[in-house]
């Protein structure tokens, strides 16, 4: 549920034993106000940019600045090598102000899974002048793919990073040695390094459905083949070199070429697996008996579903304890911007196969997933730049119907898309309408002529109902309502100076031009938000997006005889809670959640875990009333929480369905460095119902009104205070 932890890591080929320099520690050089060399990455909104004048020494230092609560936001540095040594340390400055709903810190990674520290236990928030701070991991260069470097922020607020340093073992990282290590079959094979040599895909309906049933099998032998998750081939360069050869080939000609690849790959043992217990999916196989193969191809595809697997594939792996799928050994060809044809259908049946078997939520996407990848071969073909590529890569992750999943990161043509200039107004949907909320920035909200409560009903002329039909497609989210959500922070973008609206208030429809800012212009005002307070009427109030696990027992002791408890999990919880917290709640344990995953044995076969409970506290728990706050915001971790909290004996739930997207996280990246995510383990309440893309049910639906948030009321606070008071 903390997906600030998972962080992304690459592939490389450790082959270079010459020192390769590491620049812009210092973030001296900047490109388009960004310190250059540096990625970003994250799930929130927040902005990256170069200021030239807060800084800890020289001229410029980074910033994030972001006012949203979900996620995180971080900017990255892959060191260029592996190095030898015992011991490396990540330095620098750091300066906040007013950091909320999360923390800040210094970030630092071994992969896959040798070390991470991302400072969560200093817990910097708030406002701090600049200061140093350090962190320390244990090497171990035989196991290290990469190392990372960098900063991030969780929740909100404001941070500034200067004057890096990195050390091993006591020295600076110019002068420490690099490590030789082996490459691995894959690494070896380079015959593609510089392009699939594959163009003019012909797109006829023949064609297409040939190159439908070619990503069918190349993603099966992919996860099902022994002699391929050993790692013996480069199985995106195997694409290639299968696809040269069914060019122009009959289907009776295409099946023995296929047939032949396959046996190629060597001999592998079959076992008799048992028949599984506690099945929620099964894997989709049975395109294997009605595509139509040859007699011989179809039985040597049905031969490998019970072929002896090694518990690890080479190209994916489970974490440990959770068991979310680890792709962390795909390629993501960060250099090519606009990928050719060839890895353009790559990036399409790389993505599609990671869905067909370790999506635990498959069986809700509500459509024939293999549709689908018919459908987008030629919108990947097609795609003539690299915005429509990442349009395309955008759509079809919105088929899979996740929040978790969308392009993350910091994609410059998606920027442009949307519009790299912003308004100071935001916007929330009320009654189904976009709705101005609140200013992100007082003075310049003020020059818009815009109100609390105002209702936009057209932007440059057109329909907002028809702006947003035309937007979905863009907006993965696991519901409607948290499409609302996110598309309420793209309406008022524009590449423009200006946008044009039609509003209405008070009945009468008014027209307003409105100035639109490049995001650093924006003074975005700061409202941090305190974890306890108490409310009129003897009622307390707990905020978790700044919820500290060691400020619970001073807490509850202070609000042991109050009325109620207001739990407020509209914002992403700054701490994970659920045990500590949740045992506070209730005087015995009880089961509130049960998982799905899969494994490497069998692929899209996913089963129950027994049910996990949280433990109670005997006779010394709260026992108020308990209502707890949801809306669309509530999302991942939020939602995870609340499921538990609710399992309390005097507990409520108050507000309108939560995100929908739960479950540990899984990177994904696509060629053209396209960063996504899933959610990797399936949620589910103990007796089996569904939590994703349904979310969180509240106990009393509340939603926002147009009037309440012109008169500056919180509705769902109220109707739950006022069920408490009664």
């Amino acid at each position: 549920m903390k997906k600030y932890f998972i962080v992304p890591f690459l592939l490389w080929g450790m082959t270079s034993f010459a020192q390769q320099k590491i620049e812009n520690l210092d973030f001296e050089t900047s490109e388009n106000n960004s310190p250059a060399l540096w990625k970003l990455m994250g799930n929130n909104s927040a902005k990256v940019f170069s200021d030239f004048n807060e800084k800890q020494q020289g001229k410029a230092s980074a910033v994030i600045e972001s006012e949203g609560t979900e996620g995180f936001r971080a900017i990255m540095y892959t060191l260029p090598n592996n190095y030898a040594g015992r011991k490396i340390t990540l330095s620098g400055y750091l300066k906040t102000e007013n950091v909320t709903d999360g923390f800040a810190g210094l970030w630092m990674r071994i992969d896959p899974e040798v070390a991470f520290n991302n400072m969560q236990n200093v817990g910097l928030k708030g406002t701090n002048d600049w200061k140093k701070y350090e962190i320390t991991l244990n090497m171990s260069p035989e196991n290290t793919q990469q190392i990372v470097i960098g900063a991030l922020l969780s929740g909100k607020g404001k941070i500034w990073v200067d004057n890096l340093k990195v050390s091993i073992d006591g020295k600076d990282i110019d002068n420490a040695k690099i490590f030789e290590k082996k490459l691995t079959k894959v690494e070896l094979d380079k015959e593609f390094d510089k392009g699939s040599t594959i163009s003019n895909i012909n797109l006829d309906q023949n064609n297409i459905e040939n190159l439908k049933k070619l990503g069918l099998i190349w993603g099966y032998l992919k996860y099902y083949h022994p002699n391929v998750a050993e790692g013996n081939y480069n199985w995106d360069y195997e694409l290639f070199r299968i696809y040269h050869k069914l060019e122009n080939v009959s289907a009776e000609q295409r099946d023995q070429i296929l047939t032949d690849w396959i046996k190629g790959l060597g001999k592998f043992q079959t076992v008799k697996n048992s028949e599984p217990k506690n099945v929620k999916i099964k894997p989709d196989l049975d395109w294997i008996t009605s595509s139509g193969f040859s007699k011989e191809l179809t039985e040597l595809l049905l031969q490998l579903k019970d072929a002896k697997r090694p518990k690890v594939n080479y190209y994916v792996d489970f974490f440990p304890n959770v068991g979310n799928p680890d792709f962390s050994h795909e390629n993501p060809y960060r250099e090519m911007k606009y990928p050719d044809e060839g890895f353009r259908l790559l990036s399409l049946y790389r993505y599609w196969n990671m869905i067909q078997y370790y999506f635990p939520y498959k069986n809700l996407i509500e459509e024939d997933w293999k549709g689908v990848l018919k459908e987008f071969i030629p919108k990947f073909i097609n795609a003539k730049d690299e915005t429509e590529y990442n349009l395309a890569s955008l759509e079809l992750i919105g088929r899979i119907h996740d929040t978790h999943a969308n392009i993350w990161g910091n994609s410059k043509s998606l920027e442009k898309y949307f519009g790299e200039r912003y308004s100071p107004v935001q916007l929330t949907f009320a009654e189904n309408k976009p709705v101005v909320e609140d200013f992100y920035d007082e003075n310049l909200g003020t020059q818009t002529g815009l109100k609390k409560g105002d209702v936009i009903t057209e932007i440059n002329g057109e329909n907002v109902d028809t702006i947003i039909k035309k937007s979905l497609k863009y907006l993965p989210a696991s519901n409607y309502p948290t499409q609302l959500r996110d598309i309420s922070r793209k309406l008022l973008r524009s590449n423009a100076e200006t946008i044009n609206l039609t509003i209405l208030r008070d009945g009468k429809t008014e027209e307003k031009t409105i100035k639109t800012y490049a995001y650093s212009d924006i003074k975005i005002k700061k409202e941090p938000k305190e974890f306890f307070k108490m409310l009129d009427g003897n009622i307390a109030y707990v905020y978790m997006g700044s919820v500290n696990a060691d400020l619970l027992p001073e807490v509850f002791e202070k609000i042991k005889n109050t009325k109620g408890l207001v739990i407020d999990f509209r914002s992403y919880p700054s701490d994970f809670v659920v045990f500590k917290m949740g045992k506070l709640l209730k005087p015995e344990s009880s089961d509130f959640v049960k998982f799905t995953n899969t494994s490497n044995s069998q692929p899209g076969l996913f089963t129950f875990t027994p049910s996990l409970k949280t433990q109670g506290t005997g006779k010394k728990y709260y026992e108020g009333k308990i209502a707890i706050l949801i809306n669309e915001t509530t999302q991942s971790s939020a939602e995870y929480h609340t499921m538990a909290f609710r399992t309390a004996p005097n507990a409520k739930v108050f507000g309108s369905t939560t995100a929908g997207a739960d479950g540990n996280v899984s990177d994904i990246k696509l060629p053209g460095n396209i960063s996504t995510m899933i959610s990797g383990i399936g949620i589910y309440y103990p007796d089996g119902k569904e939590t994703q893309r349904i979310g969180i049910v509240p106990d009393v639906e509340v939603k926002p009104t147009i009037d309440g948030i012109k008169n500056n009321k919180d509705e769902v606070l109220e109707k739950a205070t006022k069920w408490i008071n009664n």
